[in-house]
């Protein structure tokens, strides 16, 4: 028997893999015993931030990290490509339709149990009769976060997360707005509805954005965000153009009415596949709901607009891999033990659902008796589990895959060092040799 604490993205794919190996598997999942400040649903794997899953091109590391994923029988990748939505040259989902079929397809399984409980201790895995797998992402309760901290010698470390609003589209004014994918990436008429500024109006915003009132953060004397994931304002204060070379980047968006990209823009994602609601791109925040309204309604096409989520601010947990993790995602204290996840110290949905694969299938090895193994640091996903396990303890920061992390690509040919995208593309096409030849060696072994 596997068990499986917490029902996020890590957690239904490492119980998923599990299962797949004909193990059965417990998933414990607090919701709805327990909710917490950012969920809405008691669903499996919702999604609270953003509803994309960035870009699925091999000369991109998350798109190289899909593709190995999608190799490997990754539940997350085969639900969300099922309720896609138009994202230009990303992976973008319908969030609630994908919550409703991640939900049905654990608890469908026939090998799977899901129990709705609070668990606030760490499991033996020897009084539970098997491996367990720790994936309760970074809203861990209270009571488990310390008992964890316990367990791994010290305090949790931390950073603040910040998720973006989301808008009703009727209430977009489609007459201020053009319809396009950054370099015509996407469908035809362009997947993103983008929100032109001139000079003058990104001034006003800017000022407004900069003066607006921010939402207190409780319970911590000072705020670590993650470099990748900055709320809009915070960004906003290194300097006026900072926004116009980061999210709001008019480059490869040419208005389609004067044929020049504007001075700034806002791009709008569809956020389901009713195309009702639309989320601002990269808009992360922890201003307060009512200065967001008043804030917002200065982006050109949303004067009048309505807000079916405003962004919001929360603490996200993780332990200091490094010091704790194997790179089969086992504590190597206790090799029956594993963490998967956000909590494990990796960053973005693509990250964690990676980490809860490799547990799983690590999981399903312990439970059969047989030795456990990583993809090796030429691939993507095994990158990811080595720089968790062996980055600096010291200053330890989650990270999202990428090419940085991953082994270098040893050639000669001088066109690969000046053109990015082919050596990207040539790392990626070396990672998926090799990760075939690590399944094979994984299935000589079976």
């Amino acid at each position: 028997m596997i068990h499986v604490i917490g029902g996020g993205l890590a957690g239904c794919e490492a119980a998923w893999q599990a299962a797949s190996r004909g193990h059965q598997v417990v998933v414990h999942e607090m919701r709805p015993v327990r909710g917490t400040d950012v969920h809405h649903t008691d669903a499996l794997a919702e999604l609270v931030c953003s509803n994309s899953f960035r870009s699925d091109k091999l000369d991109n590391a998350v798109g190289l990290l899909k593709e190995e994923m999608r190799r490997l029988g990754s539940l997350v990748m085969r639900v969300a490509e099922l309720v896609c939505v138009p994202a230009g040259a990303a992976l973008a989902v319908d969030r609630q339709r994908f919550a409703e079929l991640m939900t049905r397809e654990i608890t469908s399984h026939p090998l799977v149990t899901l129990v709705r409980e609070e668990v606030i201790d760490v499991p033996d895995p020897g009084a539970t009769g098997g491996p367990v797998v720790i994936a309760t992402g970074p809203l861990t309760s209270p009571a488990l976060s310390g008992k964890i901290a316990a367990l791994v010698g010290g305090e949790h470390l931390y950073f603040y997360d910040a998720v973006s609003p989301i808008v009703l589209a009727e209430s977009i004014d489609l007459s201020r707005v053009y319809r396009a994918s950054r370099w015509g990436r996407g469908t035809t008429e362009g997947d993103y509805l983008n929100c032109p500024f001139t000079a003058p109006e990104y001034e006003t915003f800017y000022q407004a954005l900069v003066t607006a009132e921010r939402a207190a953060v409780h319970d911590l004397d000072r705020e670590r965000f993650f470099e990748g994931c900055l709320p809009i304002e915070v960004m906003a204060h290194r300097g006026p153009d900072t926004l116009r070379f980061g999210p709001m980047k008019p480059v490869g968006l040419p208005d389609p009415r004067t044929g020049w990209p504007p001075y700034a823009v806002v791009q709008l994602r569809q956020d389901n596949l009713a195309a009702d609601h639309y989320s601002l791109v990269g808009f992360q925040t922890q201003i307060k709901s009512g200065e967001q309204a008043r804030v917002f309604r200065l982006i050109p096409g949303l004067e009048r607009a309505e807000f079916a989520r405003f962004g919001l601010v929360h603490r996200n947990t993780y332990i200091n891999g490094p010091t704790v993790l194997a790179e089969t995602w086992q504590v190597r204290a206790r090799p029956e033990l594993f963490f998967a996840g956000q909590i494990s110290g990796v960053e973005g949905y693509v990250e964690s659902a990676a980490s809860g694969l490799l547990a799983g299938i690590n999981a399903a090895a312990v439970a059969a008796g047989r030795a456990t193994s990583s993809p090796p640091r030429t691939t993507a996903i095994g990158a990811l589990a080595y720089y968790v396990s062996h980055a600096d303890a010291a200053d330890y920061q989650p990270s999202n895959i990428t090419f940085g992390i991953m082994s270098p690509l040893e050639s000669a040919d001088r066109r690969l060092r000046r053109d990015r995208k082919a050596r990207n593309e040539a790392i990626s096409a070396r990672a998926l040799t090799e990760l075939g030849l690590w399944q094979g060696e994984v299935s000589s072994r079976q």
